[in-house]
């Protein structure tokens, strides 16, 4: 984990290509003491590292982000108010690596959508 103790796995299921992980965001992590002081936001970059261990953790191997695109953050990550969330992440193996389109979720409200390609470390 690159940043500890920011979350914590909940659990993780898959079935086929799809994993579904559920994850609580560590609400008093010293990032929101200046990400914002008084009005925490999860970071949108801390997101995007949670789905590249969260698709080790399935794939089980080291992996590095080769490229995004298709990023779209649509509500804010209030660690106070919305902690746990749910990521959904359609993972499929290419030539190169894999390739992962997540759906980020609280409550019902989508909070991020994404595509990212993988490589191997």
């Amino acid at each position: 984990m690159q940043l500890k103790d920011f979350y914590t796995v909940n659990n993780v299921a898959v079935a086929d290509k799809l994993a579904t992980a559920n994850i609580t965001i560590n609400k008093d992590h010293e990032i929101f003491k200046g990400h914002f002081p008084g009005n925490p936001v999860t970071p949108g970059v801390c997101m995007m590292q949670i789905i590249k261990e969260l698709t080790e953790g399935v794939v089980g191997k080291k992996l590095i982000m080769q490229s995004s695109s298709n990023i779209k953050f649509m509500a804010i990550i209030n660690p106070e108010k919305t902690p746990d969330l749910v990521l959904t992440l359609d993972i499929s193996e290419t030539e190169d690596g894999f390739k992962v389109k997540n759906t980020t979720k609280f409550d019902e409200t989508v909070a991020l959508k994404l595509t990212s390609n993988f490589i191997e470390k």
